[in-house]
């Protein structure tokens, strides 16, 4: 008996120091049907036979068997030119904003391009006789997530390059609702380009669909754009994802909690890089009267975590139970009260805040004391319009 508790207790350590507890209650991907576009070759194979490809992909980019795509497609004889990598690096071990280089992936000895840094969008040069190009990466579905930029940008330089792109498509796990402010486009950046909520309620491939329908490409073009979609995927039910999709969103609660959390990063106030719980928890050296406190350290994801070192008091919400369907406001409100600090300097002198936010309306209503409720109030009418928009590209039932 003490043997087998030993076990148990063995088995939960690995479970947490992988990252993989915290359930929100997906589903067990081998007890249905479901499979994600990569699972299913059987509808895009054949189109890639004969062609010169490139790969947009990640760690994320595996196949039920947790076989890497872009090693399945070599095993496939496939002519593959290179891969290219988002935020994070193909392996997706690069803290978030670290500059990625180019390389040479050590398995397959193909090319890695890096998509992050300088080099966003690719150049004709790195095109050059391509056919089309393949992208395969797990999305949270959050305005402020980058995959959907780098997504935008390859599909512009296809546009330009007369190149096909091809979305192996992927659950989102903020699927089936939307909520947050519209971003403006003079607060357009690498962190939120399209006029869409923090929550966007559409897969990585219907986002694509969308930005290639409404125009929004360079000059309003258009590229040649093919979805291969998920079986069995419904938006209101969750499922498993492959992998983390970076290094600070470890589990499913992280994910869960990103949404609402993420704003602080334009702010004083840390969510936990540094720790064994990012996006689990918030604080600041300038909330003191709040009771958790943790310390900012050096570890696999942030090297150089925000407020390293630094005493911080805030809020623990790792034992956080209820799957949120909508952004919650109320800890960036508390916080912001709280703040014992100047108020002027709870937000970054960079005013990054109002990129995450897609505008400056959010900060100023912070600053006046508007009510939750008035703040959600002042989103309705551009959630509305936008819900319309969404509709047209919505390809999975709810």
């Amino acid at each position: 008996m003490i043997l087998k508790l030993k076990i148990k207790q063995l088995v939960l350590m690995c479970l947490i120091y992988f990252g993989i507890t915290q359930s929100l209650g997906a589903q067990n991907i081998a007890d249905t049907d479901f499979r994600t576009g990569a699972d299913q070759p059987e509808l895009y194979l054949e189109k890639l036979r004969n062609k010169n490809i490139i790969i947009v992909a990640n760690q994320t980019s595996l196949l039920k068997n947790k076989q890497h795509l872009v090693d399945y497609l070599v095993e496939q004889q496939l002519t593959i030119k290179s891969i290219f990598a988002p935020e994070h690096g193909f392996r997706g071990d690069a803290d978030a904003g670290e500059h990625i280089k180019n390389g040479i992936d050590a398995k397959t000895k193909l090319p890695i391009v890096s998509l992050y840094g300088a080099n966003k969008k690719p150049s004709k040069e790195q095109l050059k006789d391509v056919d089309l190009i393949l992208f395969d990466i797990q999305d949270v579905g959050v305005r402020f997530y980058t995959y959907i930029s780098t997504l935008t940008y390859v599909m512009e330089a296809a546009a330009e390059n007369n190149i096909a792109v091809m979305v192996l498509d992927r659950p989102n796990p903020h699927d089936g609702y939307i909520d947050g402010p519209i971003l403006k486009s003079k607060w357009s950046s690498f962190v939120g380009l399209h006029p869409v909520p923090v929550v966007y309620g559409l897969t990585i491939g219907e986002y694509g669909e969308m930005v290639n329908g409404e125009k929004w490409l360079k000059n309003g073009m258009q590229c040649q754009y093919e979805i291969i979609p998920m079986k069995n995927y419904h938006k209101n039910k969750p499922y498993p994802i492959s992998e983390r999709p970076s290094p600070n969103l470890p589990n499913d609660l992280s994910i869960n909690l990103y949404p609402s959390l993420c704003f602080f990063e334009g702010t004083e106030v840390s969510v936990g890089r540094g720790t064994e719980v990012p996006f689990q928890i918030y604080g600041s050296p300038w909330i003191k009267n709040m009771t958790y406190r943790f310390t900012p350290k050096p570890n696999y994801g942030a090297k150089d975590p925000f407020l390293n070192g630094q005493l911080c008091y805030g809020e623990d919400l790792s034992q956080h139970k209820t799957e949120l369907r909508k952004l919650e406001l109320s800890w960036l409100l508390k916080a912001y009260k709280d703040f014992d600090h100047n108020k002027k300097n709870f937000f970054l002198k960079n005013l990054f805040f109002d990129k995450l936010a897609g505008s400056d309306a959010l900060r100023k209503q912070l600053i006046s004391g508007t009510s939750e409720k008035e703040i959600r109030n002042s989103w309705k009418a551009d959630l509305e319009n936008f819900s319309k928009i969404r509709a047209k590209y919505m390809i999975y039932p709810n």
